[in-house]
């Protein structure tokens, strides 16, 4: 079945990952759209990753994050939920087939690491998208 990419939506009307990639230099931006393809075509399941398509564990277990490092080895990181289910649930959820919904991105530094209160706010942003039917998703 093929997948599509949908951009979750907060109730105030944001959409947190547009908002992130609108930020990040063009390459980089470029490149995250091309791995967002990428990954749809594949579909997600049978995508290999490359190093660039991860699944999260742990606490952010369920989630998928696209890696890019940038200008001066900033890394970028985009993250995704697969929204998957029978044609029932899909149906439930505004959709005719499967998406990579995408949540939102940050930026550490090379050799830093996320803090568990980045990671929180991804996790609401998410809790958020799944919580709400039919799906809030940017049109």
């Amino acid at each position: 079945m093929a997948w599509g990419i949908v951009y979750c939506s907060t109730k105030d009307g944001r959409v947190p990952a547009e908002d992130f990639l609108y930020g990040c230099p063009a390459k980089i931006e470029a490149r995250f759209y091309a791995v967002l393809e990428a990954v749809r075509d594949a579909p997600p399941p049978q995508f290999s990753g490359g190093g660039y398509w991860e699944a999260m564990h742990g606490d952010m277990g369920g989630y998928h994050e696209i890696r890019l490092t940038g200008p001066g080895r900033r890394q970028y990181r985009l993250f995704c939920i697969l929204d998957n289910g029978s044609p029932e649930e899909l149906h439930e959820r505004g959709f005719d087939q499967p998406q990579i919904a995408v949540i939102t991105g940050m930026i550490k530094d090379s050799g830093k690491k996320f803090s568990d209160r980045d990671y929180a706010k991804v996790r609401r942003l998410g809790s958020e998208y799944l919580g709400e039917l039919p799906r809030r998703i940017a049109v």
